[in-house]
């Protein structure tokens, strides 16, 4: 399962790889992205794309001592919302909008990673044929495919969208998480985030988030 981009939106091949909480508790980054996960889920679906950084808690207790109650010291990490995308970002105008807003993203050195939620598409295995064709005659136009890609996805009867979260930390350390929309019968407002992950998923936006760290802030 990885996703592929079309038109603005991911595309992926969506098996059931579900994530066990417990398996993942000691990674600060799994922790952080739960925590993101959780809030833009009480935002609710429909969103734009949103990026996170991701601060050491103790540098936010040591400059804020009155956020101590709302912190969790035990987590190394805090996640810190960040101003809205542009428009041209959230919206669907531009396929490579959001490659080219992180190409000039940077963050400063306080900053140990960031996390970029991003609503996509996901479709089952069978679906390849059907995105295959789509694209196959317009690969020599990259705008052009990725559109027809989106078309074919967006209109494809067994299409279901989700949430892609993507976090990375300046140790290289990296996590991708996908969070299914459920449908109004699985829909239940107490039940746990199902969130999964597969071995290389979205590596496309795990380097472009790397870069992001590397940046130079003096060079924007």
């Amino acid at each position: 399962m990885g996703p592929r981009p079309a038109g603005g939106v991911g595309v992926a091949r969506c098996e059931d790889c579900r994530v066990n909480p417990e398996q993942w508790a000691a990674s600060a980054l799994y922790r952080c992205i739960r925590e993101v996960a959780e809030y833009v889920d009480g935002e609710g679906w429909d969103r734009p794309p949103q990026m996170f950084a991701l601060v050491p808690t103790a540098d936010l207790v040591a400059a804020e001592p009155a956020l101590l109650d709302q912190l969790d010291e035990q987590n190394a990490l805090t996640p810190i919302a960040q101003e809205p995308f542009p428009e041209d970002i959230a919206g669907e105008a531009d396929a490579m909008a959001l490659d080219e807003f992180l190409a000039t993203t940077s963050w400063p050195s306080s900053v140990e990673g960031c996390v970029l939620v991003q609503q996509i598409v996901v479709l089952p295995p069978t679906a390849e044929q059907t995105l295959d064709e789509a694209i196959a005659p317009l690969l020599a136009d990259r705008d052009a495919a990725d559109q027809a890609g989106r078309r074919a996805a967006l209109t494809h009867a067994e299409r279901r969208d989700a949430r892609l979260f993507v976090g990375v930390l300046r140790d290289g350390t990296s996590l991708s998480l996908l969070q299914i929309r459920p449908s109004e019968e699985e829909e239940d407002p107490f039940g746990d985030l199902d969130l999964r992950t597969t071995p290389n998923l979205a590596p496309n936006l795990v380097e472009a988030l790397r870069h992001t760290l590397e940046n130079d802030p003096d060079d924007f």
